[in-house]
């Protein structure tokens, strides 16, 4: 796993069901049913892995998961 630019994460949360609910300041969040907090994507050229992956786990999505829905 590796730093990735939070458009492409984005694109990993919306193809998973989520759907992006509001922005302050440099924080986008995006929602989903049956998941309970929030996912927060910052808005950086490189999103760092421990990021990525706290949003997976909060987010239920397992790392083989997360490599399907990057290559799709």
């Amino acid at each position: 796993m590796a730093p990735v630019h939070w458009r492409v994460l984005e694109r990993i949360f919306l193809n998973a069901g989520f759907r992006f609910v509001r922005q302050e300041g440099s924080h986008r969040a995006y929602t989903k049913q049956g998941i309970i907090r929030p996912i927060i994507i910052p808005v950086y050229t490189e999103v760092p892995v421990a990021i990525i992956r706290n949003n997976l786990k909060a987010a239920s999505i397992s790392r083989d998961e997360y490599f399907r829905l990057l290559e799709g």
